[in-house]
Order: C-alpha cells, then sequence, then structure tokens
C-alpha cells in the first residue's frame, strides 16, 4: 500500500491523547465543610474555592449542634477530579476540619426563599393560590404587594419562582441549600475532634514533559 495512500491506516505508534486532569463531565457538587467558628474562615473558604476557578452557586453557614464548630454547606459545578482535588486543598487551611462531598442521592436537600410579589387587590386571589398549591406562606400583606415564605429543594424553589415572575418579582431572597444525608450515618464531631485535622495532600505534579505536550 502506498505510503500517501490517504486511506491507509493510522499510525500505532502516534501518541494517544493525553487526559487532561479537570476536563471530565461537570455536574453539580454539595460539598459540607466544618470549621472551627473563628473570624476569617468563610472567607479563607471561599476564597479558596475562588482560586480552583470554581464558581459558588450557593453557600450557607451556621453553627452545629456544637456552638463553636460551624457547618458550610457549598454548591458548585465541577468534574469529580478537580472537585476532589480542590477538597484536598481546603484542608491546608487552619481551621477546616472535615470536607465531604456529599452523593447524588441518598441526600435530604433543603431551601429558604422570601420573595416580595406585586399584588393589586385584583390579582392578590389569583397569587395565593400559587402559594397555597406549593404549601407555602403568607408572611405579609401589603396594598399592592405580599411577602411569601417558601422551603424545599432548589428546584421546587425554581418551579415556584417561575409562576410568580408572571404576577412580577419585586425583591427576593434566598438561603443557599443546606443538606443531610439520609439514614443513621453522620458526620462525627468529636471523633473528628479528637483525631485532629485531616493531613493535606499535595496535588499531582505536572512532569516537564507533560507541561510541553500541552
Amino acid at each position: 500500500m502506498a505510503m500517501n495512500d490517504p486511506i491507509a491506516a493510522p499510525d500505532r505508534n502516534a501518541p494517544k491523547a493525553r487526559y487532561v486532569p479537570g476536563s471530565g463531565q461537570t455536574h453539580r457538587h454539595v460539598l459540607v465543610v466544618l470549621v472551627n467558628n473563628q473570624p476569617g474562615v468563610l472567607n479563607r473558604v471561599a476564597s479558596m474555592v475562588r482560586s480552583r476557578n470554581f464558581n459558588i452557586e450557593s453557600l450557607a453557614v451556621g453553627h452545629t449542634e456544637r456552638p463553636d464548630i460551624s457547618r458550610m454547606t457549598i454548591t458548585l459545578r465541577g468534574d469529580d477530579f478537580a472537585v476532589e482535588q480542590m477538597g484536598k486543598q481546603l484542608y491546608r487551611l487552619i481551621d477546616v476540619l472535615k470536607v465531604q462531598d456529599l452523593p447524588e442521592s441518598g441526600v435530604v436537600e433543603h431551601e429558604l426563599a422570601l420573595i416580595k410579589v406585586r399584588a393589586t387587590e385584583s390579582r392578590r386571589s389569583e397569587v395565593l393560590r400559587v402559594v397555597e398549591l406549593y404549601k407555602g406562606r403568607v408572611l405579609d400583606v401589603g396594598p399592592e404587594s405580599v411577602i411569601i415564605e417558601h422551603s424545599g429543594t432548589e428546584q421546587e424553589i425554581d418551579s415556584l419562582v417561575a409562576l410568580l415572575a408572571g404576577f412580577g418579582i419585586r425583591e427576593m431572597v434566598r438561603t443557599g441549600t443546606v443538606a443531610l444525608s439520609r439514614g443513621s450515618g453522620a458526620i462525627d464531631l468529636e471523633a473528628i475532634l479528637r483525631a485532629g485535622p485531616e493531613p493535606a495532600t499535595s496535588p499531582p505534579q505536572t512532569t516537564a514533559t507533560e507541561e510541553r505536550e500541552a
């Protein structure tokens, strides 16, 4: 077969395409980060996530059953490898005790939303029917607006917001997702405190050859 034959078999010695870490399929992650309740910890964690080129979609933080320990719930999108490496980097921060990437199933997720909706007297009954359908609560009624409270999954909140947008949303605030694993399993704070923070793991080093190939 001629060497310049366009349908000749490909060169078996040709180098294979190299996998680039972080180039996998991107999907939603819910991260739980347990930290000592100290000034500046939230800023350091958010800065670390941002430095790894992740956009934080929501972040909820509050103290746990122990007032000196806070629990951060962060939702973001990325591939599994990149998120895992970022989680390991978080352990380098002072006051970070535990990082856990919750599974996609077997988790209870909720968030709270307060929504101020335009509701004149002529349309108020329609707004209230929508709120009743979604099992929301009316917290305040004014001459031209109502304030609605609703808690549920991110998708349930999005669905309610889409319906209320037709009436006119004047203002809205959402807490972001909080989540717990189903079943009897739980993060043991006392065991974590006894053992101390997990050691940070360095990300894999890129060789000079790999840098030239990239």
